[in-house]
Formats: C-alpha cells, sequence, structure tokens
C-alpha cells in the first residue's frame, strides 16, 4: 500500500517562523511572497497545509496565545484582585522586553489597521481581546464579591483599563521604550489600582 508523498517542511516549525514574520510586518504588511521566502516553501505548499493566508494568521494568533498566555494565565490565577493586576502588567512589561522577542504585540501589530480585505483578521483579534476582558472581569466580580474588591469598584471597567495598559505597554515597546520605562507605566498602575501603592 502507497502513502501520500510527506510534507516538505515541519508545519510546527513553520507556524512559529510566520507568527515572528507576522509579529515584525503586521498581517497587511506581510505578503504571501514573504510568507513562502521566510517558511523556504512554494506557495502550493503554503496553500495545501493552511490553505491561504488568513488561515496561516489564524493558526499564527493559536500560537501567540500560546506564547503569552503563561503570564497571562499565572495572573489570572492569583490569589487577590492587585497580583491579579500586578501579574499582568509586569508580566507584559517583561514579555515585551523581552530580546528574543519582536517588538510590540502581534494583536495591536498584526491587524488593528487594515483595508476591508483583513476586516476577517481584524474581527477575529477584536474578538480576542474581548474574550480576555470577560475572563479578567469574571475573576475581578468574584474577587469583589468576597470582599478583595471594594464594593465601589467597577470589574468591568478595571477589566478595560488593564487591557488597555496591556495594549499600550505593547505600544511603548515596539516605540523603542526601555525596561524600566516599561515598568515605571506598571508602577503608575499600581499606584492607580484600587488599594494604591506599587505590587
Amino acid at each position: 500500500m502507497t502513502t501520500g508523498r510527506p510534507r516538505e517542511f515541519d508545519t510546527d516549525e513553520a507556524i512559529t517562523k510566520a507568527m515572528r514574520l507576522f509579529w515584525r510586518n503586521g498581517y497587511e504588511g506581510t505578503s504571501l511572497s514573504d510568507l513562502t521566502d521566510e517558511l523556504g516553501i512554494t506557495r502550493p505548499s503554503l496553500y495545501a497545509a493552511f490553505g491561504n493566508k488568513e488561515a496561516l494568521f489564524l493558526k499564527v494568533l493559536d500560537r501567540y496565545d500560546e506564547e503569552t498566555a503563561p503570564f497571562i494565565e499565572t495572573a489570572l490565577m492569583a490569589p487577590s484582585a492587585r497580583e491579579l493586576a500586578g501579574g499582568l502588567v509586569y508580566g507584559a512589561c517583561a514579555f515585551h522586553s523581552d530580546p528574543n522577542n519582536p517588538p510590540g504585540c502581534l494583536m495591536v501589530h498584526g491587524a488593528l489597521v487594515g483595508s476591508q480585505a483583513s476586516a476577517p483578521v481584524r474581527r477575529e483579534t477584536s474578538r480576542r481581546r474581548e474574550q480576555l476582558r470577560e475572563r479578567i472581569a469574571e475573576r475581578l466580580e468574584h474577587a469583589q464579591a468576597e470582599g478583595d474588591l471594594p464594593a465601589d469598584a467597577k470589574p468591568v471597567a478595571l477589566s478595560g483599563y488593564l487591557v488597555a495598559l496591556l495594549r499600550g505597554i505593547a505600544v511603548e515597546a515596539a516605540s523603542g521604550a526601555r525596561p524600566d520605562d516599561l515598568r515605571r507605566i506598571a508602577d503608575m498602575a499600581m499606584i492607580a489600582w484600587p488599594g494604591g501603592s506599587t505590587a
């Protein structure tokens, strides 16, 4: 019995390479030629493995979520709302200061601005950001019910604040901010957090 010819490349490695390319150049700034050159494959091979550029980008978003998940998941499991906030903002500082990572955030860099053709990609990145806001808000509502947040605190607004900070830290990092600059932003965020003072 004969079997199909094996793929000429490692799809897992290809997704990682594509992620870093999209991360540097954005969705519309990355062409199919850029992708085939970076991955060292032909267009037919790319289509056979991933479908098209948009489908590949969705796989890339999954990989990026895996890359950023450790500090986000650790923060969401923190025992207090304050530790949750600190884990997110300081975790973002560390992630975006890592010299091994391209500057900025793939979610921001990848698809906030673009033509109508990339609208589905923008909707997907927006959906993922909203999903994160909802998870944070749910955790903060639980904290408030336990008396860990003041009764007049607004968990949904605080969640939006935290997600905006995460994106802002990424933009500052992409603009050349140094690690100490990013940490000062995080310090100010923690002073503003209900309860005051830095983490």
